[in-house]
């Protein structure tokens, strides 16, 4: 593919990009490195490659620390980038709730000091809009695949070993049954009566069971940090007569129709 013209060559060009800085941290880590105060993944991947110096069929070397790297940059930036562009939408579809997020972030945190996720136990109504922007943006409607590792039941319905399943999360999501406003944006769906925040058992963008996304709590972490620091500095509000589109198109993720945005400092 790489010797054939076309725009997947893009593609290409940022994976030679994106290896050259892991392949530049990793002789930056090497030049100081201490196996017995690991600082971060690179360190600790290094520790595993010369405990395993002598077993090359343990898989830890200096080439899968850099698949191992991008795989984190690239598997978590598709889905927290998604996520957030969807926060962006939602919070200029809906002014008034970006207010108020805005309000609990400057009471709890103001507007110069840096977030920190202990902030996010005392700031329950920008938690719940975070996972209302993960529930209606949906930005994995459908699973990857699973196989049944033996025969079994499930739902009434007998499965034989191999067979292939995959969970439709939309189904989950927006299942009138559970939730009170399936198709409407609700910040009240994860808070109670008292405005506490409150979990949901059919809350699952990152699924659910043994094979829960590796990448969940990095995530999580990732989005209350990015959202916060966003509408800490700015506001943000549609271009003036554009209706804004609220449909998503489905790719890698589902994701929304581009769009434009007013952003102003706070």
């Amino acid at each position: 593919m790489k010797f054939l013209p076309g725009p997947h060559n893009e593609i290409f060009r940022h994976y030679k990009d994106l290896s050259a800085f892991v392949r530049g941290e990793l002789e930056k880590h090497k030049e100081d490195w201490d196996p017995s105060a690991p600082r971060d993944y690179i360190d600790s991947f290094l520790a595993e490659i010369e405990h395993n110096v002598h077993d090359p069929e343990a898989g830890f070397d200096e080439f899968n620390l850099v698949m191992c790297a991008l795989d984190l940059f690239l598997a978590g930036t598709e889905t927290s980038s998604t996520t957030l562009r969807w926060a962006l939408l939602y919070m200029m579809k809906y002014p008034d709730i970006q207010e108020k997020v805005q309000a609990e972030i400057d009471r709890v945190i103001g507007q110069s000091q840096q977030p920190t996720m202990a902030d996010r136990a005392k700031m329950p109504y920008t938690d719940a809009v975070i996972h209302e922007i993960q529930r209606m943006g949906n930005i994995v409607p459908l699973n990857m695949p699973r196989i049944a590792s033996k025969d079994t039941t499930l739902g009434g319905y007998f499965l034989p070993k191999g067979t292939s399943v995959l969970a439709i999360l939309t189904s989950v999501m927006f299942d009138k049954s559970v939730w009170q406003t399936p198709d409407t944006f609700n910040p009240g769906h994860f808070l109670d009566a008292d405005g506490k925040f409150v979990k949901h058992d059919a809350f699952m963008p990152f699924s659910a069971g043994k094979r829960v996304c590796l990448g969940e709590q990095l995530a999580r972490m990732e989005l209350f940090l990015f959202f916060v620091f966003i509408f800490q500095k700015f506001s943000f509000s549609p271009v003036q007569g554009v209706e804004l589109n609220l449909e998503g198109q489905i790719g890698t993720t589902l994701t929304p129709v581009p769009f434009k945005i007013c952003a102003s400092l706070r």
